[in-house]
């Protein structure tokens, strides 16, 4: 979970002053070699590539496209100028952003060819100046943005296959408890039909309740089934069979033995919820309480409330551990991957992330789906 943006932002920060940094060396260094204003035109491409560089997130394919672009044409305009060779220093860093965040990105045909593009401008480099400094560290850019690009390839790959596994595991999971739930429903409309066979004849009052009973129990039946089938249809996860209270207060009992104080807050009557709700509620706080253990040792007191109005459940787990040390997130596990999946196709929203001045916030909401009745 966490703050991407602000990640986002601290980079392109550093970005920027690095970028600005080489510009000026850049323009000191031309300044005392060639002298008059032949730094200009060097550090203008740069400026202009290090701009691209800082939007290539609204479009990473066509920013390091025009990136390229410019890099051509400085190297055409300054062989034909004679200015000082092109991409210099100031242009390679901020290019070598452009096709590392592209390659790392995009499809697999448009990084590839943004990767060809940047070794082109190596090329027309090498071609218009013969080997130089310039073509050094024009090919160091691109070997590094290539290198760049496929890290993050393959560690996005990786993220979303241990995701798509957990995903996996928790459907195999769900299908069992299709099974219980159901079978759970199909129980009581059995019983149901023996009464009414036993009590037909001779109390009719009573089979026509019997006959009722087993109508609502059929539309439970039905109804929870579409809901659990839904969810497998999403690729979403499964928690074990329906959990009340009393299991709430059993897995707070059993956390507390880590030597972390729970205050837990439960609805005082007991909640007649759709079974796959009341499962997906223990299975949020459980899954909640699990990352306090593994990820915030600090923590001395845990807050899990429960409760229920105007037809939605909410669910919030909030503890009080320090915050991470250097900002560094300290809950991406997949865990609750499997879990926001699940409450969105319930129909409902999970959220996760620190709280200001530390601590970290679980919160949940299910809509109770209103029972059918005829």
């Amino acid at each position: 979970m966490g703050n991407p943006d602000r990640w986002s932002v601290t980079a392109d920060v550093g970005l920027g002053l690095g970028c600005v940094v080489a510009i000026a060396v850049q323009a000191a260094a031309l300044a005392a070699s060639w002298g008059g204003r032949y730094w200009v035109f060097d550090c203008a491409v740069g400026v202009v590539v290090t701009l691209l560089a800082l939007v290539r997130r609204r479009h990473r394919g066509w920013t390091a496209v025009a990136g390229l672009v410019v890099a051509v044409v400085a190297v055409l305009v300054a062989d034909l100028a004679g200015l000082p060779h092109e991409p210099g220093p100031a242009t390679a860093l901020p290019l070598a952003v452009l096709v590392a965040s592209a390659a790392g990105a995009l499809p697999v045909r448009p990084a590839a060819a943004i990767a060809a593009g940047g070794l082109a401008v190596v090329v027309a480099a090498a071609i218009a100046a013969g080997v130089t400094a310039v073509t050094y560290w024009s090919a160091l850019g691109w070997l590094a943005a290539v290198a760049v690009g496929a890290a993050l390839r393959v560690t996005d790959a990786r993220r979303r296959a241990a995701a798509e596994q957990v995903r996996r595991d928790e459907r195999l999971e769900l299908a069992r408890e299709l099974h219980d739930v159901v079978a759970h429903h199909i129980t009581g409309i059995v019983v149901q039909a023996q009464a009414a066979q036993l009590v037909s004849d001779r109390r009719p009052d009573r089979a026509r309740q019997s006959l009722a009973g087993i109508e609502s129990a059929g539309s439970d039946a039905l109804a929870a089934m579409r809901r659990l089938v839904g969810l497998l249809r999403d690729d979403a996860d499964g928690p074990p069979a329906s959990a009340g209270p009393e299991e709430l207060a059993e897995l707070v009992a059993r956390f507390e033995r880590h030597g972390v104080a729970v205050e837990l807050t439960v609805p005082d009557h007991a909640p007649s919820w759709p079974p796959e709700v009341s499962a997906t509620v223990y299975r949020v706080v459980r899954e909640a309480l699990t990352n306090v253990t593994r990820h915030a040792p600090g923590a001395r007191t845990v807050r899990v409330a429960v409760t229920e109005a105007a037809g939605t459940v909410t669910v919030e787990v909030v503890d009080d551990g320090p915050a991470a040390a250097g900002g560094q997130l300290r809950r991406g596990g997949y865990g609750l991957v499997g879990m926001r999946e699940r409450v969105r196709a319930l129909g409902g929203a999970l959220s996760a992330g620190p709280r200001p001045g530390g601590g970290w916030s679980v919160a949940a909401a299910l809509p109770v789906p209103t029972r059918e009745r005829r």
